[in-house]
């Protein structure tokens, strides 16, 4: 058995000062590595995935250790390989002990100047692991199919807190320095390493449930604490349809507007994005959804990350069946439809035949973060909605899903796995099972070989409006008002516009009209402006250009950044404008974020990724 203890340095931009920076000892729980193969009783080697780390010393129980870097790979980094100074019987434990030095260009970490926050006094660190970038904060074997416990200590300067994927575990002064603070954290629910993760901040909290406070800048706190005053609803509701919670706390960290996902399913400290903040509390499907991973994705894990989507499917189902729950059965049809939308837009983008667009992949020799899409999502949601209506319907299939998190707790695994256990469930509907084109569905390109058949009511109006707006002549844009969406919900407002972006762009004319009569420029929700100022560029109304490319940079979640720069871009008149928006704001965004857009924009760019 191979314990670290990893006292290390997080070395920041020399642009951005916390001092002498934060000084971390992370100590993971007893966690088993590869066997040691020792033909002649030579000593172990044991290897660890880094990349950009500088390795000071190892030890293994008080003992020096040799230690070698291999060569570097261009995104998985370099093996710290160990040689052990003791020979190792079955069952032995080791501590390993590895000091060593973060990199200023860490891909797992976004430093914030003073400028960049809200507060604009105290500089902001955060983390953000998955898929592989935990290997530039600790040395680790940063895969889905390993997980440990760990406990942690951080000295930052007393100005800031620290938090963690973890339960605080107390503070005192740091025996060291007088202008430092130690935090302490546990995590004793085993993880992989790609949940582990770190802020640093001037932050504050508010409670906001029996298990669960709202933290960020204090600038933010109260609006948040109000947004998300519905979490422990939400916490019950997908207990009742799980099983127990089994992390502890539930507490959600509003990010700085760089932070580049909606949520980040970190246990015990969910990370969220502010673009929530935008007073529409309709959005705590955010919420809903991040919650659902603490039992898939954080108690049930992909093995590998070509099943990622056995992570992100079943939690879309999980999300919708607490929609469903708290609203209707109709609102969770409504909220499916427009994520086969969103599953058409990734396909259409990736190529219907690029072996990307699979739900179970071939990533050999391929960055995750190049094959990130929608596609685990939503074509994920749809074999098990399509798996659902063959089985009888959402209670038995929910039972399914309630015993497959049960058996697998704690452990990662495969899409065989998976199926074999669906099998052995629904027993005495093998039949029905073997009919299912496995292939199709799992390793063929492209849209799902079936299409669902969605309940439309809460579609209609959208899907209606939508087609008098595509018909519509100039001569007919009169006809038009202000009453046309009165009764909309921000849901049906965000279909409507996305029923539009799936069609050949909009005359001049309709677009300059709608925002006459709707006044879309005027609202502040991030799903609807977004869609509709894609819209206005692909009309290639000039005037809302720099709108777009404000909301591209003002927040850095991918979901809207990525989508805008790509439609500026593809207009040819406005191509120059949005490669000198990225360069310009290229360095405050996060390394991820910057290397996704300059691929879009066919721009050079280099974060250390």
């Amino acid at each position: 058995m191979f314990r670290k203890m990893l006292p290390f340095t997080i070395c920041q931009p020399p642009s951005i000062q916390l001092n002498t920076g934060i000084q971390c000892c992370f100590t993971d729980g007893y966690l088993l590595l590869n066997s040691c193969v020792s033909p002649h009783n030579s000593l172990c080697l044991q290897t660890l995935d880094t990349k950009d780390l500088k390795i000071l010393k190892v030890s293994a129980n008080g003992q020096t250790a040799k230690f070698a870097l291999g060569a570097k790979h261009s995104y998985k980094g370099s093996p710290l390989e160990i040689t052990l100074p003791l020979e190792l019987s079955r069952g032995q434990h080791v501590i390993v002990e590895i000091e060593y030095e973060t990199s200023p260009r860490a891909s797992a970490l976004q430093w914030l100047s003073p400028a960049q926050t809200a507060g604009k006094k105290q500089p902001y660190l955060f983390s953000q692991c998955q898929a592989t970038h935990c290997r530039t904060l600790v040395p680790c074997q940063d895969t889905p199919s390993v997980k440990h416990t760990y406990y942690a200590q951080v000295s930052v300067p007393k100005e800031l807190v620290a938090l963690m994927s973890a339960v605080q575990d107390g503070q005192e002064p740091d025996p060291n320095d007088t202008s430092r603070v130690i935090y302490r954290f546990r995590q004793p629910v085993p993880m992989p390493s790609y949940l582990i993760a770190l802020v640093v901040g001037a932050l504050e909290s508010r409670v906001i449930g029996p298990r669960s406070k709202v933290w960020s800048e204090k600038e933010y706190v109260d609006k948040a604490a109000f947004e998300f005053s519905e979490t422990e609803m939400m916490l019950k509701t997908a207990e009742s349809l799980a099983g127990p919670y089994v992390w502890g706390q539930y507490d959600l960290l509003i990010l700085p507007p760089s932070f580049p996902y909606g949520g980040m399913e970190n246990p015990c400290l969910t990370f969220v994005t502010p673009t929530l903040l935008a007073g529409d509390r309709s959005l705590s499907n955010v919420i809903a959804h991040e919650i659902s991973h603490s039992w898939t994705g954080n108690l049930v894990t992909n093995k590998t990350w070509e099943h990622f989507w056995l992570n992100e499917g079943h939690t879309v189902y999980l999300e919708r069946m607490i929609g469903r729950a708290l609203e209707s059965e109709q609102f969770r049809q409504f909220k499916a439809m427009g994520g086969w939308k969103e599953l058409h837009e990734s396909i259409e983008r990736f190529g219907a035949n690029n072996v990307l667009t699979n739900l179970v992949p071939s990533l050999q020799d391929v960055n995750p973060d190049d094959s990130f899409s929608s596609v685990p999502y939503e074509k994920g949601f749809a074999l098990l909605y399509y798996l659902e209506e063959l089985m009888g319907g959402p209670e038995v299939f929910m039972g399914f899903v309630k015993s497959y998190i049960q058996l697998f707790a704690y452990s990662s695994v495969t899409t065989q796995e998976w199926k074999d256990h669906l099998f052995t469930y629904f027993k005495d509907k093998v039949d029905l099972l073997n009919k299912v084109d496995w292939n199709a569905w799992m390793h063929t390109p492209g849209m799902p070989p079936v299409k669902p058949e969605y309940d439309t009511t809460l579609a209609d109006a959208c899907i209606a409006l939508a087609q008098r707006w595509l018909k519509a002549k100039d001569a007919d844009l009169v006809g038009f008002s202000e009453a046309d969406i009165k009764q909309f919900s921000s849901h049906q407002l965000i279909e409507f516009l996305a029923l539009l972006l799936v069609e050949d762009p909009l005359p001049l004319s309709h677009v300059k009209r709608m925002q006459e009569v709707h006044h879309f420029n005027s609202i502040a929700n991030s799903e609807i402006r977004c869609r509709w100022l894609r819209l206005c560029v692909r009309a290639q109304w000039e005037e809302a250009v720099p709108l777009a490319l404000k909301m591209a940079v003002d927040q850095g979640r991918m979901k809207f950044t990525r989508p805008l720069f790509r439609d500026v871009y593809n207009v040819a008149k406005f191509r120059d404008a949005s490669v000198k928006a990225f360069k310009e704001h290229s360095a405050t965004m996060h390394p991820v974020t910057a290397t996704m857009v300059a691929k879009d924009l066919n721009v050079e760019h280099s974060t250390g990724l």
